[in-house]
């Protein structure tokens, strides 16, 4: 297979012996420096090699200015914007930073496409004049205002024109418009060099005058990478531009197109695939790849249409891969070090006595931070034990000693939102990392292209007055490093290539791979980032969608013309915009297909097997029985026995394993803690009441200390949380509520004219069982949060902040009490009963809950019964609390029963 480039170059060497005489211009960079190896390889004797630039080069050549960067642009644009006398109100840099960018781009589109400026600004101020403020009676200033910065554009562009130029500098469609200014200055001074031009498709207007006019020298040439099929297909986009220039300039009224080459019809094995997401992709990739030979390999070419897909490709490829050459870098961003930065630069966007507890977790849970500062994880820590949820420079030094002082200044201190204070304290923290990275090799890369972003951030600083503002250095920052990559070193033109699409112009390949085939992808989605309307663009000439469609698929159908082993790969998943389409280009290449193009289409998904689902089981080691032991011997709790009824697995994680709950700062005041709130409130209302009735005097009197008591039990319980706002405070205030419904209820007993006499609060209790089967002691205990009489009757209460209803308290078969997860609440009051009658032998009592979120419904007691609709026995005596020790006994042998495995309960 003969490549574009050994044609073209053969054509050459035909009409001209001395190529060292010849100025080649290319598309890219990359596909001189293959024309280049080209030369090389081929050469036969010695020779001056001839001169190779990309086109971008040579229009600096011609305009004898040098393109700037966007960064630069913007800065140097704004002095410009502040010196438009036109303008009368001037943004701040940040604001200007938000359409400047945009506005910019559409310079460069009308200067490379030679739009006249004055014209088409008026045009655009009318425009925005009708769509958007036009009204028959008066404007408004604010619409006045509006309409003034439209029609400055000009003015605008003019002095930023002018500015640029009195530095030999200017954006890329300026250095165009210049060019195309002093081509024919040019073409009189070098009217005898040869200029050969490879490979181009679309041309912008500067270029195509540009090449014309050279051409118009007999000696010049220009070549085109195009199919015949393709070209001859009069309506196929692939050749539009060509064709285009075929009918439109002069030069070909008189000259044929050079090299139409015929290799799109020729034999080609197609392989269409449906993979569900990237990283399918990217594996069907390494699977390709593995059965290629290094000849093979040599001659393939994996083209990203997505280039994120990178890190994944090279993590998939299979061990015969020994030399690839990668032609895009790793972007910066990627880098845990570059998104630190961000993170960091973000955090101080809010400056602020104190900070969300949230934003400084990110922060000290990074992993850079763990460079910087080796005890980070334990301050994180202790930060979630103390509740802290908004947090002060001052409470961060007092979580570490004091030699780390001076380092959470400079990360969490005050930057008083001064740009000079924000790079200063982030080159600072450039050179902890280098000297914390130093055996590592990719991140000492890292940190010096960092230091290299801060160090040109520094330099506009000193430069430019309105670089002020963190949020300015956060902005430029982001933008530095999503366009900063770490290059690949490898062999350029030997081995596997990885290469983006616009990387292709002018190579081709025996092999091609090509990742994302995805609408949206190739070709991109509609961009409406532009100032200039579709009618605007319609009226002088400019790239509308369906020509940028249009170089799309050039690109696409130019991978194809010489390739034989073709592989399309798109995503199916769809993902939020993203619909999981295939390209319209897969769908032309199958409705147009070619005789000689064999087309299979895959589809790839993982492997769905059944597998019966097994419960997890935990069997009873010598040790898990040791600590069966301790549990026993301190007492089961009413609460680790229905854990067990639940999930026995449940059991072995909390109470055996001790694994408590990830603890995290509880920013929202949970069910549990406002359970704990209210219960500490009535235990510190109530304790002093013990052995004494209630009246209505204590009760009126407790009601006039509920907000002073809930606070202060807020601020034991909630730690560091803060309850002045938000949901917080109306959780606050539903304790409050909670404690006042309970008050008056009471309150209201005793209007009744019923007696309530407290006996115990809060009451510590443990009480033996004795289990012959067990050769160690077992204790059940617990807190009795209040025990009363009631009219005499003995009750024994627990209180609940959550809702519970009389069914909740009622069985028929007590031997259900300890299968069924249902039945936790009679276990759990008569497990308080059985503890009480230890205390002090029960003859008939009442045990049971009260809701306060059922409070209307009032004591809500255990109770048993023979039928579902029969009739209640409320009362707890010995016999009903030796039916409810049998099946007590019963639950606890099979808990520590050593031959019964932990088994998960299925759900």
């Amino acid at each position: 297979m003969l490549t574009f480039l050994q044609e073209t170059l053969l054509a050459i060497k035909k009409d001209h012996k001395d190529l060292s005489t010849i100025t080649f211009i290319l598309p890219s960079k990359r596909a001189g420096g293959f024309l280049k190896n080209l030369l090389r390889t081929t050469a036969t004797e010695t020779y001056f090699a001839p001169k190779i630039i990309s086109i971008e080069e040579f229009i600096e050549e011609l305009s004898g200015l040098e393109i700037i960067d966007s960064t630069e642009l913007l800065f140097k644009s704004y002095q410009a914007y502040l010196h438009t006398d036109a303008i009368q109100e001037k943004e701040d840099f940040e604001t200007y930073a938000s359409w400047a960018t945009t506005l910019l781009a559409d310079f460069n589109e009308i200067d490379r496409f030679l739009v006249d400026p004055k014209p088409f600004f008026n045009y655009l101020s009318n425009i925005q004049d009708i769509n958007h403020w036009y009204v028959k009676d008066q404007k408004t200033e604010l619409i006045e205002n509006y309409l003034k910065f439209w029609n400055s554009l000009n003015e605008f562009y003019d002095r930023l024109k002018t500015s640029l130029l009195n530095e030999s500098i200017g954006y890329q469609g300026m250095v165009y418009r210049k060019a195309v200014e002093d081509i024919e200055y040019y073409r009189n001074a070098h009217n005898s060099k040869i200029h050969i031009f490879i490979g181009f498709n679309a041309l912008n207007k500067a270029e195509q005058h540009i090449f014309q006019e050279l051409l118009e020298l007999e000696h010049n040439k220009v070549y085109w990478d195009t199919d015949a099929y393709l070209y001859n297909d009069q309506q196929h986009s692939a050749s539009v531009f060509l064709r285009n220039y075929h009918r439109e300039w002069k030069y070909f009224q008189s000259h044929p197109l050079e090299i139409i080459a015929d290799n799109f019809q020729k034999e080609k094995n197609i392989q269409i695939i449906e993979v569900q997401k990237n990283i399918g992709q990217a594996k069907y990739v390494g699977e390709i790849l593995s059965e290629y030979t290094s000849e093979d390999l040599d001659n393939t070419a994996i083209v990203l249409a997505d280039e994120q897909l990178l890190i994944p490709i090279l993590y998939s490829l299979p061990k015969n891969i020994t030399t690839v050459n990668i032609t895009m870098g790793v972007g910066l961003k990627t880098f845990p070090t570059a998104t630190f930065f961000e993170l960091l630069l973000n955090f101080h966007l809010h400056s602020g006595q104190s900070h969300y507890y949230k934003d400084v977790l990110a922060l000290l849970n990074h992993p850079t931070m763990q460079s910087l500062l080796t005890d980070a994880r334990s301050v994180s820590e202790k930060i979630n034990t103390q509740n802290l949820s908004n947090i002060t420079v001052q409470n961060l030094v007092e979580l570490l000693d004091d030699s780390k002082n001076g380092l959470v200044q400079l990360i969490f201190g005050d930057w008083a939102n001064n740009s000079k204070i924000a790079l200063k304290n982030c080159t600072e923290l450039i050179y902890k990392l280098r000297d914390a990275n130093s055996d590592n090799m990719v991140d000492r890369t890292v940190i010096h292209h960092l230091y290299a972003i801060f160090n040109r951030i520094t330099a506009l600083n000193e430069r430019y007055s309105h670089l002020k503002t963190v949020r300015t250095v956060h902005s430029l920052f982001t933008d530095l490093i999503l366009h900063t990559t770490l290059d690949f070193k490898g062999d350029a033109y030997s081995g596997l290539q990885i290469m983006g699409i616009l990387e292709t112009r002018v190579l081709d390949f025996k092999n091609v791979i090509v990742t994302s085939v995805n609408e949206g992808i190739i070709p991109a989605g509609k961009s409406n980032a532009s100032f200039i309307t579709f009618d605007l663009k319609q009226q002088f000439g400019l790239p509308q969608f369906s020509e940028k469609d249009a170089i799309y698929t050039y690109h696409f159908y130019h991978l194809l013309h010489r390739s034989q082993n073709i592989h399309l790969l798109y995503s199916n998943h769809s993902d939020g915009l993203n619909a999981g389409e295939k390209s319209r280009f897969i769908l032309q290449l199958e409705i147009d297909k070619l005789p000689n193009h064999k087309i299979d289409k895959i589809v790839l998904s993982p492997e769905v097997t059944l597998s019966t689902s097994v419960l997890k089981t935990v069997a009873k080691t010598d040790s898990l029985m040791l600590r069966l032991r301790e549990i026993a011997q301190k007492g089961f709790s009413p609460s680790a026995l229905t854990s067990y009824i639940r999930n026995p697995l449940d059991f072995y994680f909390q109470k055996i394993l001790r694994i408590k709950e990830f603890e995290e700062v509880e920013e929202t005041v949970a069910a549990n803690t406002l359970g704990t709130i209210v219960h500490d409130t009535l235990e510190n209302f109530y304790k002093p009441l013990e052995g004494s009735f209630l009246s209505s005097e204590k009760l009126s009197d407790m009601k006039q200390h509920i907000d002073t008591e809930v606070r202060l039990q807020f601020k034991r319980t909630f730690k560091g949380g803060d309850f002045s706002k938000g949901k917080n405070l109306i959780v606050f205030e539903v304790a409050k509520r909670y404690i006042t419904n309970f008050i008056n209820f009471e309150l209201g007993e005793l209007k009744a004219g019923n007696k309530i006499k407290i006996i115990s609060v809060e009451q510590n209790l443990k009480v033996e069982i004795q289990i012959p089967e067990l050769d160690f002691p077992v204790h059940i205990g617990g807190k009795v949060d209040r025990v009363d009489e009631y009219n005499g009757q003995l009750r024994i209460v627990d209180y609940k902040t959550g809702r519970v209803e009389q069914g909740h308290l009622e069985i028929m078969d007590w031997e259900e009490i300890s299968l069924d997860y249902k039945y936790s609440k009679v276990i759990q009051v008569l497990a308080y009963a059985l503890m009480m009658n230890d205390k002090s032998p029960i003859d008939q009592a009442e045990a049971g809950i009260i809701s306060f979120k059922n409070l209307n419904a009032g004591f809500l007691k255990f109770a048993e019964k023979l039928e579902v609709r029969g009739q209640k026995n409320s009362l707890v005596s010995q016999e009903t609390l030796g039916l409810y020790l049998v099946e007590l006994k019963k639950l606890i042998m099979e808990i520590c029963d050593p031959t019964i495995p932990f088994i998960e309960k299925e759900v």
